[in-house]
């Protein structure tokens, strides 16, 4: 597994080591060893699967009581997934860190908890991902995903806008959000 760093030290991109042949593919997703041994400790209790169309914008979600870390990867299609710095205590507060991930490049993101999470399906694609907290619909807060302050490059697909929910577009702003000490 090779471990890259981002603009978030502690949001990390993820490259299985991938073995290919004639018939397809092997990696190892999760293996708690070989995490460790990278010095990412984590104890996963939920697995999730997501399958969005092409142009749909989801997030970006935090747990703010019960906070989530994330491992997350595509298993069909493509995705940007953004996280963003949520912990008042951190020197990266308040910026984000933006990835594609898909099922050509097998790379997973490691989202830590105190950051809230979004991505936009670049194609119709399934997304994966394991978290450390349960969902708890009464702890989930929402930052609205074009916060002018947060100011997310997100590769929008032409001038269409994205697909995004109705609780999505009643976010609030990083301004007005709730955030991790």
């Amino acid at each position: 597994m090779n471990l890259k760093k981002t603009e978030i030290p502690d949001v990390m991109v993820l490259e299985p080591r991938v073995f290919t042949d004639s018939r397809g593919f092997f990696f190892e997703s999760w293996n708690e060893r070989s995490f460790q041994q990278l010095e990412i400790d984590m104890h996963f209790v939920q697995d999730n699967h997501s399958h969005s169309e092409s142009g749909t914008l989801r997030g970006l979600h935090y747990q703010i009581s019960r906070p989530q870390g994330k491992l997350v990867r595509v298993i069909r299609g493509a995705v940007f997934d953004v996280a963003v710095d949520l912990r008042r205590s951190s020197p990266t507060f308040g910026r984000w860190v933006g990835r594609e991930l898909s099922a050509d490049n097998k790379r997973m993101l490691w989202i830590p908890p105190g950051c809230a999470h979004g991505f936009y399906a670049l194609s119709d694609a399934d997304f994966f991902y394991k978290c450390t907290a349960y969902y708890d619909a009464e702890d989930e807060r929402t930052i609205r995903w074009n916060d002018p302050e947060l100011a997310i490059d997100w590769p929008l697909a032409g001038d269409q806008p994205p697909l995004v929910s109705e609780k999505d577009k009643a976010g609030t702003s990083l301004r007005e959000a709730e955030a991790y000490p």
